[in-house]
């Protein structure tokens, strides 16, 4: 069963990009796979909260413009 991990901070994905992006990996799953691959792969897609994680040495919390509308 393929399976995909993604992780992103919180609120920087709205709910049709986060399925948009399970369609297109579960797609390209299929083709490397085949078509079997399809009902069985799964996407996770994790948010991690503002503060959750370090980046550029310091805690990373996701600028307001770069939230996701709706």
């Amino acid at each position: 069963m393929p399976f995909v991990n993604i992780k992103t901070p919180e609120a920087a994905l709205n709910k049709a990009q986060k399925t948009e992006i399970g369609h297109r990996i579960t797609d390209l799953l299929a083709e490397y796979f085949s078509e079997a691959a399809r009902p069985h792969t799964v996407v996770l897609i994790e948010e991690v909260k503002d503060g959750g994680y370090y980046r550029a040495d310091e805690l990373f919390v996701l600028p307001e413009a770069y939230r996701a509308a709706g």
